[in-house]
């Protein structure tokens, strides 16, 4: 396997995870899907997002039995999603998803969406199956500060990621702030706006001066923000170019200028419009 382009982080229960990964998204077509992810582990990520909603666990899972990989040189995080909430229910979708991923211990599993009605008892889940050692560490997602604040309530385990909505339009830089004081990982999901980002004039001038693209300075700036990235790409040089960012830095000034592209704008739901509705949103 090529070697790492990144460095990890250590989660707040010691275990290392990889600050930048390959985001599998919706990526259903099992030829593309495993293209992207040879070019992926050629280009050095060695995180791997996926979930039961993206409905390739079994795709990926088969890659990894056939790629020729050690264990510990891939790192796994998927996640329950909304209609498998519960805590009997969280249990059966997780055995469901090692099955399908065709392995012994998921590296990250987390609560796809905050859900009303079984937020508790989906985490008691995840702190059991983390306590059995399926898990080697449990987060969430899409999850706000008060919904953090209840979970705080009765939580035995602290979440060690949160991976949420972060772009150049919509930074999160309040709950980053608050997550870095809980010592919870920030992880950005869409960490490029689904692209909507990336004809900003801005980022291509400061592209310009580097010989890289909007998309490697967007990159870039969350990583010196201090935000772990999942970009998700079919496009075998945009999965390569994803990770060509480590030979570079932005200035205060440029990162300034990035951060005051926020516009609050989301490219998809807010958690609190999810957090009060039964039928499964994305």
């Amino acid at each position: 396997m090529a070697k790492s382009f990144s460095d990890d982080i250590v989660l707040n229960n010691g275990v290392s995870m990889p600050v930048h990964g390959f985001g599998a998204y919706k990526i259903i077509d099992e030829n593309e899907l495993r293209n992207s992810l040879e070019t992926a582990v050629d280009a050095g990520y060695r995180l791997f997002d996926t979930a039961t909603f993206y409905r390739n666990e079994a795709s990926i899972g088969q890659f990894f039995q056939s790629a020729g990989l050690k264990r510990d040189e891939f790192f796994v995080t998927t996640k329950v999603w909304n209609t498998d909430q519960g805590y009997d229910k969280t249990q059966k979708a997780f055995e469901n998803s090692l099955k399908k991923l065709q392995l012994d211990q998921i590296d990250l599993y987390l609560v796809h969406w905050p859900k009303q009605e079984t937020f508790f008892e989906t985490w008691k889940a995840l702190e059991k199956l983390y306590d059995e050692g399926l898990i080697r560490a449990i987060g969430v997602s899409n999850f706000e500060a008060h919904h953090l604040d209840r979970l705080s309530t009765k939580a035995n385990v602290l979440p060690a990621v949160d991976q949420i909505e972060t772009h150049p339009y919509f930074p999160n830089h309040v709950l980053h702030d608050y997550l870095e004081k809980l010592h919870i990982a920030h992880q950005a999901w869409s960490p490029l706006g689904r692209g909507s980002v990336l004809e900003e004039n801005e980022l291509k001038k400061i592209g310009q001066r580097y010989n890289k693209t909007a998309a490697q300075v967007v990159l870039r700036w969350h990583i010196q923000n201090q935000v772990a990235i999942i970009p998700k790409s079919e496009n075998p040089k945009r999965i390569r170019e994803n990770a060509d960012i480590y030979d570079f830095e932005l200035t205060r000034e440029e990162m300034i200028i990035i951060n005051n592209l926020n516009r609050g704008e989301r490219v998809s739901h807010s958690p609190d419009v999810i957090y009060v509705r039964t039928e499964p949103e994305y």
